[in-house]
């Protein structure tokens, strides 16, 4: 037997793997599985070439555990290892320092930092008070050798028991670890987690555990839409069906493949588990996929597989990688060009679809230049019919009716169609139609779509009085004198809260409401980016105040003006409440004192 130090610049590597990767202790499972199967592709393809003429057998890579001993054992029938190979491979690291390792790390994801340098086998030791190698060359005229490391830098080599090629790596567990490992419902779970696609045989407890043959790996050519279904389902078992799915499959100038699902998303931005799995050559990598998948499409569902795609490196360096931002910007056009696929299609099924695509598309254009250049004449609007139109097909529909004197063409909006059905009511009776954007990302929308189409403003309905709301080459001239006015004005500022309101007589048709109150655009717009905690684009400029509105010559304004004192504020009081009701902003002792009065009106 052989006894020997392992060959690294530090006194003890193995605290130093543990500090790093103890809070994603769990690939200890990829790590062994997938140098499992690296060892049974390699004897593949010896065999394929010609260097290994034996019988290849059974490679499905085995994994058990054994409660009592309280080990994990991996098995693989591979090219496994000489004598030569195991002190080359495993008992040599090199690398120069503890301090130095530490310092060239500390910025950098654990999970993927023990695949680097050939640290993966060493993650055994995250779990394992002790590990024993076993290995069996396929080479000819070899025996089996046996290597035993209880966790410190010195090992022990001898002659190893196995008969056949291949190799075992046996975990003995440390008490703590063994509680969690040594389930059958944990393993299972990990192998499903991280080892489910890859292309060797995967087998605990006698059940086969992987997919060898994911579909990503395939042609689009020799797949039917079952087989999509199918894998779908595989990935996310009792969810709803896609609305349709991408199959990337690129070779060149970088390697990707996978298979992209439009889950149906309505109006939030969806932060649930079940996301894009990012995969390297089929071994499981992480669902944190944004930094590799644009922004947006965080959204989806399904798989990215890229051995291109750089994994031992600090999030910076991700994101500016060459090959990655060229992979980004890949995925997103593949996006765009199904998108209008479907669009150019068959118009009616997309128009159908929008409601989930909404966010999704508009979530892109935001955060995407060039997909919003290819997406702008496909991106839909609602109207309050249901009926879907692009944006340039709406704005040509209102042109005619509702370009204001300045040459713009004002899109009318709802962002709630039931609290604001009086707004739309109004805007209605003057001929002037109205679309519906009620989604979360809309308020950053309408400033967005405003770049891209020229002379096109985005107004709420709400907003302003309805004949302001697309300004007419029109002088509405006031029935009231200026004293009468000033006098109304001051009568208001008695009654209405002046933090809240900001009073204004404007001289508007009769018919309009008497007092009205409204938050013009800006300010809405502004508001919104305060509730989403983003920075307002000129910063906080106090716009927190509404404005209330008294038409000058609505027939009120007289018939106040020439009440007395206590029927004028009773008026004006109660004509306030009623704008107030309008807005759902009537409460609490304001409410309680317009019921009463409402109550004193019927009994009169």
């Amino acid at each position: 037997m052989k006894t020997g130090q392992i060959s690294v610049q530090s006194e003890n590597i193995f605290p130093i793997i543990k500090k790093f990767l103890y809070t994603d202790q769990e690939i200890f499972i990829r790590e062994l599985v997938s140098n499992a199967v690296d060892a049974s592709k390699k004897i593949q393809t010896l065999s394929r070439i010609g260097e290994f003429d034996g019988e290849l057998g059974d490679l499905t890579v085995k994994v058990s555990i054994d409660e009592t001993a309280k080990t994990i054992t991996i098995s693989d029938s591979g090219v496994g290892m000489t004598e030569e190979e195991v002190e080359k491979y495993i008992t040599q690291l090199a690398f120069s320092g503890a301090t130095e390792f530490i310092e060239q790390w500390k910025d950098k994801d654990p999970a993927q930092m023990i695949g680097h340098f050939g640290l993966g086998f060493y993650s055994a030791f995250m779990v394992a008070k002790k590990v024993t190698l076993i290995s069996k060359s396929y080479k000819k005229e070899t025996t089996a050798v046996e290597w035993n490391c209880d966790g410190s830098t010195s090992f022990t080599l001898a002659k190893g028991k196995r008969k056949n090629r291949g190799t075992d790596v046996i975990l003995h567990l440390t008490d703590e670890d063994a509680e969690t490992y040594v389930s059958d419902y944990k393993v299972k779970e990990l192998l499903r987690k991280y080892c489910r696609f890859l292309p060797i045989p995967i087998e605990f407890k006698d059940e086969k555990i992987n997919n060898t043959e994911p579909i990503w790996t395939k042609k689009p050519s020799e797949l039917e839409p079952e087989n999509y279904k199918a894998f779908f389902e595989e990935l996310y078992p009792f969810q709803d069906a896609p609305l349709f799915h991408i199959h990337i499959n690129t070779d060149y100038p970088f390697n990707l493949t996978g298979v992209l699902f439009f889950p149906k998303i309505n109006h939030a931005i969806d932060n649930r588990k079940d996301r894009v799995q990012l995969y390297s050559n089929q071994v499981f990598v992480t669902e944190d996929v944004k930094d590799v998948l644009p922004e947006f499409l965080v959204l989806l569902q399904g798989v990215v597989d890229s051995p291109d795609i750089p994994l031992n490196v600090s999030r910076s360096a991700l994101q500016s990688d060459g090959n990655v931002k060229k992979i980004t910007a890949h995925i997103s056009k593949k996006v765009s060009d199904k998108l209008q696929e479907l669009f150019n299609a068959d118009r009616e099924d997309f128009n159908s679809k929008w409601e989930y695509l909404d966010l999704i598309v508009k979530y892109g254009m935001l955060t995407d230049e060039k997909f919003a250049d290819r997406m702008k004449d496909f991106c839909l609007v609602k109207s309050l019919e249901n009926n879907h139109y692009t944006i340039q097909e709406w704005i040509d529909k209102v042109k005619l009716n509702q370009t204001d004197k300045n040459g713009e063409t004002v899109v009318l909006y709802t962002t709630d169609k039931n609290s604001q059905h009086m707004s739309i009511k109004n805007v209605k009776d003057m001929g002037y139609e109205t679309i519906v954007l009620d989604g979360s990302l809309d308020v950053h929308f309408t400033g967005f779509a405003e770049s891209k189409f020229e002379t096109v403003k985005f107004k709420c309905v709400d907003s302003a009085p309805v004949n302001q709301l697309i300004e007419k080459e029109e002088n509405i001239e006031s029935v009231l004198s200026e004293d009468q006015k000033t006098e109304l004005e001051s009568t208001l500022k008695l009654i209405v809260n002046e933090m809240a309101f900001d009073v204004k007589i404007e001289s508007l048709p009769p018919q309009q409401e008497f007092i009205s109150i409204h938050k013009n655009e800006w300010e809405r717009r502004m508001e919104e980016y305060a509730k989403m905690g983003q920075s307002m684009p000129f910063g906080d400029l106090g716009l927190k105040k509404q404005t209330l509105i008294v038409n000058s010559n609505n027939p009120l304004a007289l018939n106040i003006l020439n009440a007395d004192e206590s029927t004028k504020n009773s008026k004006l009081q109660y004509s306030i409440d009623l704008a107030l009701l309008e807005k759902n902003q009537l409460t609490g002792e304001s409410l309680e004192r317009f019921i009463q009065k409402a109550k004193t009106f019927l009994l009169n």
